[in-house]
């Protein structure tokens, strides 16, 4: 099987069985969101969506978390992995929204990437999520399941991943892959001992043609 070949029995299988892959993230505008997955980075989902809610009462709008301070952010996230530095950033990043953006939240991956706190995958994510993008943002999950299954070869980093993935997956299909691609390696395809008997991909996974006596 060769890689194109590989691409589209993969891209055909999820469209099939989940094809209305979304976020985990629970929000209701481009302003949570942003918020949620800046919190996300070196997070879990689960644990961003029992922190938001009294953080979004408190901040509803970006203008109210723009006049905050991050002493005020910090006891609503500290919970979640590294507080100190994401309090500091939702605030610069929602003062920049208001000064610089009109407090809307952009929908280019280069305008994304000015925020404070918000790196390539958190841009590429909200430009996929909220404004439907063709971009691909790649977490840990994505750049995992992508080398075993066969559809990066030797990629070294994140932003390798993402040239490789998006030279293959068409353009209409780039913004729920990113979702396939990381609820599979979070169920599935996991980091210590993959769930190969429940795979649905298996047959044409690179990973589990080599290691099929051990999965």
């Amino acid at each position: 099987m060769n890689r194109k070949e590989r691409f589209e029995k993969i891209i055909n299988y999820f469209s099939k069985h989940n094809p209305q892959a979304e976020t985990e993230l629970e929000y209701t505008n481009p302003y949570e969101l942003i918020v949620s997955v800046i919190l996300s980075a070196q997070c879990t989902d689960k644990r961003v969506n029992m922190t938001t809610p009294a953080l979004f009462k408190k901040f509803p709008t970006v203008q109210d978390l723009a006049g905050s301070t991050p002493n005020a952010v910090f006891p609503l996230v500290r919970s979640i992995n590294y507080p100190n530095n994401k309090s500091k950033h939702l605030v610069g990043m929602a003062k920049m929204l208001v000064n610089d953006f009109g407090g809307l939240v952009p929908s280019e991956v280069d305008e994304l990437q000015k925020l404070p706190g918000v790196g390539r995958k958190t841009a590429n994510v909200v430009a996929s999520v909220v404004y439907n993008k063709p971009t691909m943002a790649v977490d840990t999950h994505v750049f995992r399941v992508s080398a075993r299954l066969g559809l990066t070869v030797k990629a070294k980093n994140h932003l390798q991943t993402e040239k490789q993935l998006v030279k293959y997956i068409p353009e209409d299909k780039i913004a729920i892959a990113h979702h396939w691609l990381i609820l599979h390696g979070r169920y599935v395809c996991v980091a210590r001992k993959p769930k190969c008997g429940e795979c649905g991909v298996k047959t044409f996974c690179k990973y589990y043609g080599k290691n099929l006596f051990f999965c």
